[in-house]
């Protein structure tokens, strides 16, 4: 790998465990439009996605601003209370900061919540740029937000990583032209290999995030 100076994060799943609200949000929703809970698994696997483009798959039949309010009603009533952060990733947040990397947070998480939960944590303050989908057109896995957040801080391609936890995360770096790091502790893809991601398979799979500064 080429010399990185920049470091870019995925919010939910990598940074922060948000996958209790997530399931609950989902849960809520089916609840509320069908009278019935939906398999957990068929849930995680929509994890990355932008939040609309699952809503009209799952429920077509619904106009998406009816079900959008819905999912993010049980959200704004529940986030902060049912969010944690991953051990160690706030640690090696800071450490990327210390050490003069230049730091992103690229998240398909609207603005609100994902502010919500960095100042929580007192996260703000370690990244040079936040892009969440308020400020692209396009969504993980199209580069743009990752295209923004390189232009915002002045970074290479060649130059810089992403470390994730979908197959979008994973696709969006690569679509950029960056280094996509997956966090083991995924649950969209969990106990997944590269041999398991095939043409998806990212340049490494961490189990602790301290093996992030023995990558780059």
């Amino acid at each position: 790998m080429k010399t990185i100076d920049t470091v870019l994060f995925d919010f939910d799943g990598t940074i922060m465990d948000t996958n209790n609200v997530i399931l609950m949000s989902w849960q809520h929703t089916f609840r509320t439009l069908e009278n019935r809970e939906e398999d957990e698994a068929k849930l995680t696997a929509t994890f990355g996605e932008p939040l609309e483009y699952t809503l009209e798959r799952f429920f077509p039949n619904v106009p998406v601003e009816e079900s959008i309010e819905i999912y993010r009603s049980y959200q704004r009533k529940n986030f902060s209370d049912l969010i944690t952060l991953f051990p160690g990733m706030k640690e090696q947040v800071m450490k990327c900061k210390a050490l003069g990397y230049k730091t992103g947070l690229v998240t398909s998480r609207l603005k609100r919540t994902a502010m919500e939960g960095l100042e929580k944590f007192d996260l703000t303050k370690y990244f040079d740029v936040i892009i969440t989908p308020e400020d692209t057109d396009k969504h993980k896995p199209d580069p743009e937000p990752v295209n923004i957040a390189l232009e915002r801080l002045g970074s290479k391609p060649e130059n810089a990583v992403m470390l994730g936890d979908t197959l979008f995360d994973i696709q969006c770096s690569h679509n950029a032209g960056i280094g996509a790091i997956l966090v083991s502790w995924s649950l969209a893809l969990a106990g997944k290999t590269r041999e398991d991601l095939g043409e998806n398979a990212p340049e490494y799979i961490i189990n602790d995030p301290e093996e992030l500064f023995e990558i780059i």
